[in-house]
């Protein structure tokens, strides 16, 4: 109830100040399926609220060519019977740019999620590269730089601190290119992680990431070293996947590894409007180590 209260205080203010800012507004999706689970020990079907979200997000021309810039993002379970945990914070910042590059305070995704751009084509669904792969890591307590891009290159790092030690992570990365292959035919990245935490656990990861546009199809690939600092276990893995537009119709598949785990997932978008699009998709875990899983889900998107 508190938070919702936060929502609707931030909602009003946002209309409140709106023309006080060069671009402000409210965006957001929802992204409902029904879907079949089997998790290896049972089978369900359920409703299942796919990273539906509300955000406000806005910027102001400063003096001296500069710009700074907002975003105040929740993530909305639409599908959740309880109610009392629909919403969780998402990326929620601050942040100035101008020649120089840009500076961001507040909870961001770190460098390294961010370098793999749109090139996770089933992001959100029980295929996002999460479920197999570290470093998926949205940090509060952090700080990021971006820099101007030089020829198509730029490059970012981000400083995270721990509030209860004097530990502190790092992530950063260089890029080239278009990340959604939109506006560009190719994109290459390379990230590291070093010892940033996630579930109680420091880690180090490297991640490189290709895509390329060939006459309609996008092509995208992934591989990944991760290591965990206190056992200095070491893991590989892989991601390749295609999509191809026909008509309203985006055909979709993509393949990921992590040593003996594996995950495949078949899937079909199709454009009913602008901002409404209808989905499929089924996917299928192979773990060396626990039981097989497999889902299969419809659903609706409308964003605004």
């Amino acid at each position: 109830m508190k938070m919702l209260k936060t929502v609707v205080a931030v909602s009003v203010l946002a209309g409140l100040s709106a023309p006080a800012f060069a671009d402000s507004g409210v965006y957001g999706k929802v992204n409902v399926s029904v879907q079949s689970s089997d998790d290896g020990s049972e089978s369900i079907t359920e409703i299942k609220s796919n990273a539906s979200r509300l955000g406000f997000k806005g910027s102001e021309k400063l003096d001296g060519g500069l710009t700074m810039f907002y975003k105040y993002e929740f993530q909305v379970d639409v599908s959740d019977e309880s109610g009392a945990d629909n919403i969780k914070s998402r990326n929620q910042y601050i942040g100035i740019k101008g020649a120089f590059g840009e500076i961001v305070l507040g909870r961001n995704d770190t460098m390294l999620k961010q370098s793999q751009g749109k090139l996770d084509i089933f992001s959100d669904y029980e295929a996002d590269i999460k479920n197999l792969w570290k470093g998926e890591n949205r940090m509060s307590d952090s700080i990021s730089y971006k820099s101007p891009k030089f020829s198509g290159v730029q490059f970012g790092i981000s400083y995270v601190q721990d509030e209860d030690s004097d530990d502190a992570a790092t992530s950063i990365s260089a890029t080239y290119g278009d990340g959604a292959l939109k506006k560009g035919k190719y994109y290459a990245a390379i990230a590291i992680d070093s010892e940033m935490p996630s579930k109680g656990k420091l880690y180090d990861v490297t991640r490189l990431t290709a895509g390329m546009k060939v006459s309609g199809v996008k092509l995208g690939a992934m591989y990944q070293m991760q290591e965990e600092a206190g056992s200095g276990e070491e893991k590989t893995g892989y991601l390749v996947n295609a999509q191809y537009a026909m008509g309203k119709y985006n055909l979709k598949g993509q393949y990921q590894t992590l040593e003996d785990d594996s995950g495949l997932t078949l899937g079909v978008d199709r454009k009913l409007g602008k901002m409404t699009k209808a989905f499929a998709f089924y996917t299928t875990f192979n773990f060396d180590a626990g039981e097989d899983e497999n889902y299969l889900a419809v659903g609706l998107e409308q964003k605004f």
